[in-house]
């Protein structure tokens, strides 16, 4: 079958686009309520057709750094980016960009643990516990439990009780996915890498039981940047958490 590789090219170039105009937009030399040039000026500017260009400005509208009048243009907006949230980007992310996001999951799901080991029920505790023990079983097989693995994590973030903090991991798990699997592959298995992951998310449960909210901060954040370590993100590991003590009350 033949590969129709130009249907992929319009968007490559519409992004490049879309980093120029929104790097333009940031550092201030467009300004808010500025009109941005024209589809014809941009297109030349940047060497592309006006489709390219149009796609661009529709991009940077659904982003909040651009809005459009009719019959005057786009105009920057007054609040540029600050209408949405987006991390997925159009090409591999570098291992900063990696670092950064699992940096901001170590302190989403470090507060989330926390509120977790405060409010979970019984239920909660029965459905992460059955994460934890497909996670094992996978490494008895040393197969792929990525999936386990980011039910593991969802499941922590419901038992806070909070719909939009569990929504957020959840967002951040969805975009993120796939960053996950290279964890469970086979050379890693052979490496030890899951079983040593497995002891941490067991340090997690067991502080979340215990109803230990700073244990359970440690643990989440502790394993969250050990993962980067693993995954060859950083160099450095997190600091040993402290072992879970019941929580009076």
């Amino acid at each position: 079958m033949t590969v129709l590789t130009p249907v992929a090219r319009p968007a490559q170039l519409s992004q490049q686009v879309v980093r120029a105009l929104e790097g333009s937009i940031r550092t201030g030399e467009l300004r808010p309520g500025q009109r941005l040039p024209t589809e014809k000026q941009l297109g030349g500017r940047f060497a592309v057709s006006r489709a390219v260009v149009r796609e661009a400005i529709a991009r940077l509208k659904s982003d909040g750094y651009v809005e459009t009048r009719q019959g005057a243009g786009a105009f920057v907006a007054a609040r540029p980016g600050l209408r949405s949230f987006k991390l997925v980007a159009e090409e591999p992310l570098a291992h900063g960009d990696l670092r950064h996001i699992q940096e901001l999951r170590a302190a989403v799901e470090g507060a989330g643990a926390e509120l977790a080991a405060r409010r979970r029920t019984g239920a909660d505790l029965a459905a992460i516990r059955l994460e934890l023990e497909t996670m094992a079983e996978a490494i008895r097989l040393g197969t792929d439990a990525s999936d386990a693995d980011g039910r593991f994590h969802s499941r922590i973030a419901r038992a806070t009780h909070n719909p939009y903090l569990f929504r957020f991991v959840d967002f951040l798990d969805n975009q993120f996915s796939e960053t996950r699997r290279p964890g469970w592959d086979p050379a890693r298995h052979r490496a030890g890498k899951p079983r040593a992951a497995q002891r941490e998310h067991e340090v997690l449960f067991a502080a979340i039981a215990a109803g230990n909210p700073r244990a359970a901060r440690a643990a989440a954040v502790n394993h969250l940047m050990n993962s980067m370590v693993r995954m060859g993100w950083t160099e450095r590991l997190a600091r040993r958490p402290p072992r879970p003590r019941r929580h009076p009350g």
